[in-house]
């Protein structure tokens, strides 16, 4: 009986010290490194490309919150349209298409980007005129060629359905229901979207998750000089370039870029660099979607902005590192909305 209680002892003993020691761990994310064995350190933790963080610090109610607003089509007028109508979580963050469809069939003027990832952008949209993901999530809603709806009205419709109100007085307050709060909500559950766990990720902490040829796709990617803009966590987005650096670029010269914010004539075509995270997900590619060819992408990037020509060889190879950014993409229970009522302002698809 003494060696059976002692035995017992041992394991409730061990079971503590174990939860101790991963508590501090996992909030590290060092379970991720645990699925694959010991944490492992190496020279890799240098390159210009870091992993996403796997971080799990959010206000749950508040993101909660953004999500069902992320899916709530009554913010726009026709009651028809949502931020997930143009950045589908299904499809990589946004639409695969050229230009994303809005109120009464218009087409917008340009891509529409991923909202994977989005957080690690410096600035939001192609031009960077909104300075964060609160500030961009204002802009649609008002947009006429996008939700077509007014941020007053917005507030309206929320505010006539109790279950919103109780919602935002749990996490706001006494503020409640305002188009500050609305923005904010929706941007506390779109920094969650994140795609941690890629196999170049795992490369970088030190395990051989890429093959040779991705590996010396890295390694063009370095070389040729792509990599002064495609680094950090996002692989990219962390700085605005023109777009036709080596020479002019004559598929569209009217969309100008960030001279629309600036007003900066040096500014005419400089747009925000892309994030290169799935970007195997995301076709068509670059501002004016011109290729549906992540190869060609790759090409024209060599030619405008780097004036050179990549053989067909080197351009395989790159192609294959990128796809080792293709990361976990968040899985998501789609929320279920509560209903309208009399008070509710009806659609308008006019």
């Amino acid at each position: 009986m003494k060696i059976v209680k002692f035995a017992v002892m041992g394991y409730l003993l061990s079971f503590v010290v174990i939860s101790a020691a991963i508590l501090p761990f996992a909030s590290a994310g060092g379970l991720i490194d645990m699925a694959f064995g010991r944490d492992i350190k190496s020279d890799r933790s240098k390159e210009p490309i870091k992993p996403i963080p796997i971080n799990f610090d959010n206000n749950r109610a508040k993101t909660d919150l953004g999500k069902r607003l992320f899916f709530e089509p009554r913010l726009s007028k026709s009651g028809w349209i949502t931020c997930n109508s143009c950045h589908n979580l299904s499809t990589g963050g946004a639409d695969n298409l050229p230009t994303s469809i809005g109120h009464k069939w218009m087409s917008g003027s340009i891509n529409s980007p991923t909202v994977l990832n989005s957080k690690f952008n410096l600035a939001q949209f192609w031009d960077g005129r909104a300075r964060d993901l609160k500030e961009q999530a204002k802009g649609p809603i008002a947009n006429p060629m996008e939700m077509a709806s007014s941020h007053d009205l917005a507030v309206e419709v929320l505010q006539s359905i109790p279950e919103y109100v109780k919602w935002f007085k749990e996490v706001y307050g006494e503020e409640g229901i305002t188009i500050d709060t609305v923005a904010d909500a929706i941007a506390a559950f779109e920094e969650t979207l994140t795609t941690p766990n890629a196999r170049f990720d795992l490369w970088l902490r030190g395990y051989d998750r890429i093959s040779k040829t991705e590996e010396e796709g890295y390694a063009l990617f370095k070389e040729k000089g792509c990599i002064v803009c495609h680094n950090g966590v996002g692989v990219g987005g962390g700085s605005f370039q023109k777009f036709g650096i080596a020479k002019p670029y004559e598929k569209d010269t009217g969309t100008l870029g960030r001279y629309n914010v600036t007003k900066a004539v040096e500014d005419k075509y400089v747009f925000k660099v892309p994030l290169l995270r799935n970007i195997e997900l995301t076709a068509p590619y670059f501002h004016d979607a011109s290729t549906w060819r992540l190869a060609e992408a790759v090409q024209v990037m060599a030619a405008y902005q780097l004036g050179i020509k990549l053989t067909e060889d080197e351009t395989n190879k790159i192609v294959a590192f990128l796809k080792t950014l293709t990361g976990d993409r968040p899985e998501i229970i789609y929320p279920v909305l509560p209903p309208s009522n009399v008070n509710t302002p009806q659609p308008n698809r006019n």
